[in-house]
């Protein structure tokens, strides 16, 4: 558990840095008004605004945190850093300050719960409450699904992959808390987790295949292939096909995991926001309970979705590591 807790701060440290800086500063465009005929052709231009929800100031990144009794609270600027042609904005952010809480929220849940862990031991008994319901999910994901997928002698790579449930679940759930934020709905924090997981997965084949090994698996040529002349154009022909094929099926597979988790993220919030949105709309009292039983239906199943989405990323991320350990 203590080597969990290293590698939860760690991570946490290292995401803190990539996400930002995948962010490109951007020019503040000024909100699209909203056409005053959408709610009542009588309104003015204010009066429509004020019937409306900016779903994109919701669920996206800002500068500025919302707390509870206190308000809007900015956040500091820091000077763009300019790197050739690209500039980029290192300022903290909102997503980025939920970011590093959820990584702080897991490592100190993880370090007592493994302090009450042992003292239970030490008394000869189980662990108990809240720290035994840790310890058993814990080992849920350990011996369900990293090892099964990861293959033989794959404990290494357990904190890893713990680590990377907990703490995508601790950001998909403050998500849901009233003037919270999803940091797994900026597309720059899954794309960071997926570059760590790219990064795993190739030096895993690496250091499993060796070098020959490895280059196997993107210049791929299968066996059997006849010799001379004609076996020399054929495997040509194969090189020049199958190697683009590899080359796309490994930038494919982060890919994937980035735009899948994202997605699903940021969609149940836009649906809710959505729901909320006709209240306003139609000011109506019929409408309103409506749209407020039917977006809390969709805040069950954004819960569901929160687990759903951090066992899926820790899942299919074991399940490239075991196959890149596979011989081809």
């Amino acid at each position: 558990m203590t080597r969990f807790g290293r590698t939860i701060v760690v991570m946490g440290l290292v995401l803190g840095l990539v996400a930002p800086a995948a962010r490109t500063v951007a020019a503040q465009e000024p909100t699209a008004e909203v056409a005053p005929e959408a709610v009542d052709p009588h309104k003015t231009q204010g009066e429509a605004e004020q019937n409306q929800i900016d779903i994109t100031h919701h669920i996206g990144d800002s500068h500025e945190l919302e707390i509870p009794l206190v308000g809007v609270v900015e956040l500091p600027r820091f000077a763009p850093i300019h790197v050739g042609g690209l500039t980029i904005d290192l300022s903290p952010t909102k997503h980025l300050v939920f970011m590093l809480l959820a990584a702080a929220l897991v490592a100190v849940v993880f370090v007592l719960s493994a302090g009450s862990i042992a003292r239970a031991q030490a008394r000869g008994r189980p662990p108990t409450g809240f720290a035994g319901a840790m310890e058993a999910t814990a080992l849920y994901i350990r011996q369900e699904v990293v090892l099964p997928n990861v293959g033989p002698h794959g404990e290494g790579f357990a904190p890893y992959l713990l680590t990377l449930f907990f703490f995508i679940l601790a950001m998909n759930l403050l998500g849901l808390l009233p003037w919270g934020a999803t940091a797994t709905g900026n597309i720059a924090v899954t794309a960071a987790l997926a570059v760590i997981a790219f990064v795993v997965i190739e030096v895993t084949g690496m250091r499993t295949l060796g070098l020959k090994g490895y280059l196997k698996t993107i210049f791929y040529l299968p066996e059997g292939l006849p010799g001379g002349i004609g076996g020399t154009v054929l495997k040509v022909l194969l090189l020049a096909v199958m190697t683009p094929i590899e080359l796309i099926g490994k930038l494919a597979k982060p890919f994937a995991l980035a735009v899948r988790l994202f997605a699903n993220m940021t969609s149940g919030h836009v649906l809710v926001l959505a729901l909320i949105g006709l209240t306003f709309l139609f000011k109506s009292y019929l409408v309103g309970l409506a749209a407020s039983l039917l977006a809390t239906g969709v805040m069950v199943l954004e819960l569901f979705v929160a687990f759903l989405q951090a066992f899926v990323f820790t899942l299919l991320t074991s399940v490239f590591i075991g196959l890149m350990r596979q011989e081809h």
